[in-house]
């Protein structure tokens, strides 16, 4: 364990940052990716039944969103905590907090399925499904909610290997299992007559797959971080500390699921045209924000070892490195989701009206797509280094403390429109807002000297 940490921690304090930043963030781009295909995947196939069953995918879309805030608050309350760990050397800390994650991330999604299942009409009417999306949405939740545990299982631990840099290992796991899922997801469907269930029933075998293929690597001890019964955290502290640095990306993606929901609520009385055509360019500008992501994931694990090693303006460098390629993809996805959202839509869905609502929310959303990677990654540099407030404030801009009253307020002013572009304003003003955090931090943390003993 202590030779492989050395290596990889050689790596990140002296590898050029450009270089460095492609080999980590090319294999967690890839990893984002895939995520998206398990929703967009269903999204595109269930869209072939009718309206109903793709508006009930938008409506499940959210509930979904909670698992993967639950999995990943706590997979990145590890990675904030192992990243300087390992940039200090403390390789059994870093174990302890691993395995007690990994602990954490199966309890909480065993919960969360059951209680889920229990109450499973109700909670999908809560969460925006009504008249006859009901039925659809409840065949889809329930294959959804078995998987629970093994989705926030596989988050944790593609987490972990993130946090060592052993990205490739989790992006295997992970694209493996979207694979399958793409395979698998029409033959269930279409094949064996199964509909809407189908697509869950492919969902819930992919992440199985990812889970199994990553836990092997652990099993094989092919990881610096050991996942024994031995590090159990045995004191409550080991768990507070994952939870507190797990925070922002739980309202981050938390928000995500409400954000989600109160979509499909305010747009439910506009139709399931409405509600499928909202939720199919919401997933569209997903695949935009799970790149940045992807690119700021593989950013994160650097940032924290050069900040556990004091090498202070390297963390400058790779955050720049970041923000300009996170910027210059998002720019260029932009103009051509701009001029071709309409046969986009079509593609998903050709319906008239769910093309033409989700195409104007599109260029709604395309103005502040290039916006994004910079206030993403201000929030991420908070979270990737330990000051867990100001990355939760951060986290709950985008789809909380403004999206949440701009969710009511502009449909109040604009009707459908204002719906519509509830988002982007969002997007905007989260922008403005990181601006001075960003800021602030570097004046008050990345000013100090580097310190040039490793």
């Amino acid at each position: 364990m202590q030779a492989g940490n050395e290596a990889q921690r050689h790596l990140m304090l002296t590898e050029p940052i450009g270089r460095l930043l492609f080999k980590k963030a090319a294999p967690t781009v890839l990893i984002q990716l895939i995520t998206v295909i398990y929703n967009t995947a269903d999204t595109y196939f269930v869209a072939k039944i009718d309206t109903n069953a793709s508006a009930a995918v938008g409506v499940v879309f959210s509930l979904m969103a909670v698992i993967q805030a639950v999995g990943g608050s706590v997979g990145m309350g590890a990675n904030s905590l192992i990243s300087p760990m390992l940039g200090q050397k403390r390789e059994e800390e870093a174990s302890t907090i691993g395995t007690s994650a990994a602990l954490m991330s199966v309890i909480a999604g065993a919960c969360i399925g059951l209680i889920g299942l229990l109450l499973l009409n109700p909670l999908v009417s809560l969460i925006g499904a009504r008249g006859d999306v009901v039925p659809y949405a409840a065949d889809y939740a329930r294959y959804i909610l078995i998987a629970a545990p093994f989705m926030t299982s596989s988050f944790v631990l593609n987490s972990i290997l993130r946090a060592e840099g052993q990205a490739f290992y989790s992006m295997i796991g992970m694209i493996s299992g979207g694979i399958l899922n793409l395979f698998v997801d029409p033959l269930l469907i279409f094949g064996f007559g199964m509909g809407i269930a189908g697509a869950a029933l492919a969902t819930m075998i992919g992440q199985m797959t990812s889970f199994t293929i990553m836990a092997i690597f652990f099993i094989r001890d092919k990881s610096i971080v050991r996942l024994r019964p031995k590090y159990v955290g045995k004191k409550p502290f080991v768990y507070l500390h994952i939870v507190r640095m797990g925070v922002p990306t739980l309202f981050r993606q938390g928000m995500a699921s409400l954000s989600s929901a109160l979509l499909n609520i305010q747009a439910a009385p506009f139709g399931a045209a409405a509600v499928a055509g909202i939720s199919i360019a919401n997933k569209l500008y997903m695949l935009v924000r799970h790149i940045v992501i992807g690119i700021g994931q593989g950013f994160q694990p650097i940032a924290g070892y050069c900040f556990g090693a004091k090498r202070y303006s390297r963390v400058k460098k790779v955050f720049w490195a970041a923000t300009a390629a996170g910027t210059a993809i998002c720019s260029v996805i932009a103009l051509a989701l701009y001029f071709f959202r309409e046969p986009v839509m079509v593609w998903f869905r050709d319906d008239p009206d769910v093309v033409a609502i989700g195409s104007q929310m599109l260029g709604f959303l395309c103005v502040t797509i290039p916006l994004m990677a910079f206030s993403t990654y201000v929030n991420q540099l908070y979270q990737s280094l330990g000051f867990a407030v100001g990355a939760t404030i951060l986290a709950s801009c985008r789809q909380g403390i403004f999206f949440v009253p701009l969710v009511f307020l502009l449909p109040l002013w604009f009707a459908l429109p204002g719906i519509e572009a509830v988002q982007a304003s969002a997007d905007l003003l989260t922008f403005l807002v990181s601006i001075p955090f960003l800021i602030l931090f570097f004046r008050k943390y990345l000013s100090r000297p580097d310190e040039t003993e490793e």
